[in-house]
Parts: structure tokens; C-alpha cells; sequence
């Protein structure tokens, strides 16, 4: 198996549990999708997620706009 192979390129998706402050990794990967653009995000880059939505942001314009579209 290389880094050529399906199965490879689908294990690469991480699933975290996020917490206040941290997260928790449920199922190893390089990285995880944002929730707003869809943009893979480095694991060892991840700053950005919402707790009760339970999901990842590329990056503070994404958490912006998913978080006024909850307020809303």
C-alpha cells in the first residue's frame, strides 16, 4: 500500500471530539474537513471548531460565518 492507493487516501480523514480548549482524536488522520468551505485541515493546524456543533473551520472567517448563521 503507498499514499496511491484509495484506501490510504480515505484513512487520512481524522474524526475528532472537540472540547473547550482541546480535542480529542476518536480515529487517527492527517486531517479533518471544514464544516463551512469543506477545506482539508491539518490536524497539527486545527485552532478553529465549535463545541455544540461538534465540527471544524478551516479558520476564524469560517467560525465567524457558521457562527452567525446560528444566531440567526
Amino acid at each position: 500500500m503507498n499514499a496511491h492507493d484509495r484506501d490510504f487516501a480515505a484513512q487520512d480523514l481524522a474524526v475528532l471530539h472537540y472540547g473547550d480548549g482541546e480535542f480529542a482524536i476518536l480515529k487517527p488522520g492527517r486531517y479533518v474537513l471544514c464544516a463551512v468551505s469543506g477545506a482539508k485541515v491539518p490536524i497539527e493546524q486545527l485552532r478553529y471548531w465549535s463545541v455544540p456543533l461538534q465540527e471544524a473551520y478551516a479558520g476564524p472567517a469560517e467560525a465567524l460565518k457558521r457562527w452567525r448563521e446560528t444566531q440567526a
